[in-house]
């Protein structure tokens, strides 16, 4: 697994405000958020950005997505809509590269984004 705080959250390693986990995926409320929901989906497996995952990952990333709106309806977001976002690579703003999802909601969001 990298090194990442990523990494360490998915470890056990680093506390975080999870609000799930299983056996293959963590998700937890952002430090920096970027909307009044802000969650983050990731991974235990250390998969860096979505361009370097493989077929052999088919299932996993499809569970990130279900995750993904289990913890928007759990948030209470669902109803009201909420976007997902996946940066890939530092040109698309990626920071931590362990790959994750942004599960954002809680007010109007506006398109384009960026």
């Amino acid at each position: 697994m990298t090194d990442t705080i990523f990494g360490k959250i998915a470890r056990g390693e680093i506390e975080a405000d999870l609000v799930y986990e299983d056996e293959d995926v963590v998700a937890f409320r952002d430090l920096n958020p970027q909307a009044p929901t802000h969650l983050l989906v990731i991974p235990r497996k250390s998969i860096r950005t979505l361009s370097e995952a493989g077929a052999e990952d088919a299932e996993l990333l499809g569970k990130l997505l279900l995750v993904a709106a289990k913890v928007a309806e759990q948030a209470g977001i669902a109803k009201g809509g909420y976007r997902t976002v996946i940066n890939c690579n530092a040109g698309a703003g990626q920071t931590v590269f362990h790959l994750h999802l942004h599960v954002l909601g809680g007010r109007a969001l506006q398109w384009p984004p960026g």
